[in-house]
């Protein structure tokens, strides 16, 4: 004979088969809203926003005097960040300063030394000329004795003139060959100037040359020396948030010392690693859904901007190398830069490197 609970059970089964075929349908209900939601869309959360971090170096050494930020701190572009001791710069840029002012006064005497030989050449050159007119005029002179002295022999022998003619003729002659002997020697020794003058003014212009390089030379050192002297102040590169400050008052830093990290808020993007299994409908410009792990209820949107040249396998410090050893077959993953499009809230931080999740709509 049944017992009373026996009974009660035996009448409660009908209500649990019930409870459990609605929970049943429901499963599958659901899990079809799923599969139909599912499709189309492209979704993982291997994901992260990324962004522009700029490492801010000292650019010159020397002892810092001034820090003029702390950490996190947010700064604009050509604020003072830092500043080294100027005093061996400033330096550097009078002595270049000297440097320069002596060679331009030297190119200043160069070009004046030029302007003279170009006088003593323009003066021995006129020198010669007249000197050449003298060979001239000596060679007519003696060519008109040489024809008084022949007509003068023949009237001699007619004895139509003196043997004291005769010998003035002579003595006329052998005069204006000494003249034109010395016109000739004064010739020569007024073109061997004029050469001289010449090959002077050529040295003079070759100096120039030479002084215009020295003064370009001075000029560029004294630019070295005030960018130098620029860089002992550390500026902001761009808005952004200073962060990792590496930097103290009386600390010595030497070229390319780290002082802090500058992180871009401005340019924010999301890095979203893909499946390879999920990469046959990803596109360019398919719209995208960002739900970020530290604002749940912030809504962004993007959308795809490029997919990596390879996945970040490849990228690694040491690539895997299938040919050696035993190969076991990993699922890889690419790299696809998301470009946010909402607008952003200015209250809200988003920053590299906070996780997110991504659902990419393939269909869009």
């Amino acid at each position: 004979m049944a017992t009373q609970e026996e009974a009660q059970e035996k009448k409660s089964n009908p209500k649990r088969r019930i409870l459990l075929i609605t929970l049943g349908a429901a499963a599958v209900i659901a899990a079809v809203i799923y599969i139909i939601l599912s499709m189309g869309h492209e979704k993982t959360d291997d994901a992260q926003l990324d962004g522009n971090i700029v490492p801010v170096r000292a650019s010159v050494a020397g002892y810092v005097t001034e820090v003029h930020f702390h950490d996190n701190q947010r700064v604009k572009k050509g604020d003072t960040l830092a500043i080294i001791r100027t005093d061996d710069y400033a330096a550097m840029v009078a002595q270049a300063e000297a440097g320069l002012a002596s060679a331009k006064a030297n190119l200043e005497a160069a070009r004046s030394g030029l302007t003279m030989a170009d006088q003593n050449a323009n003066a021995s050159s006129l020198s010669s000329m007249a000197a050449q007119e003298s060979v001239t005029t000596a060679e007519t002179r003696l060519w008109k004795a040489q024809q008084d002295m022949a007509r003068t022999d023949a009237m001699a022998k007619d004895n139509a003139a003196t043997p004291q003619q005769v010998d003035a003729m002579k003595a006329e002659v052998d005069v204006a060959k000494a003249q034109l002997e010395m016109a000739k020697k004064q010739t020569s020794a007024a073109q061997a100037q004029a050469g001289g003058s010449r090959s002077h003014a050529k040295a003079e212009e070759a100096q120039i040359a030479l002084a215009q390089a020295m003064v370009s030379q001075r000029e560029a050192e004294l630019k070295l020396a005030q960018i130098r002297l620029g860089n002992t102040v550390i500026t902001a590169p761009f808005d952004a948030i200073i962060s990792k400050k590496s930097v103290e008052p009386g600390q010595y830093v030497t070229v390319s010392a780290p002082v802090c990290a500058a992180v871009d808020l401005h340019d924010i993007w999301v890095t979203a690693n893909f499946k390879e299994t999920q990469l046959e409908d990803l596109k360019a410009g398919q719209p995208v859904k960002v739900d970020v792990d530290a604002y749940p209820g912030l809504d962004l949107t993007g959308h795809v901007a490029s997919l990596s040249g390879a996945t970040g396998a490849r990228f690694s410090l040491l690539p895997p190398d299938n040919s050696t050893g035993n190969f076991v077959k990993v699922t890889q993953r690419l790299s696809v830069r998301i470009n946010l499009e909402a607008p952003q809230d200015s209250t809200v931080l988003l920053a590299p490197g906070l996780s997110v999740t991504v659902d990419v709509n393939t269909k869009g």
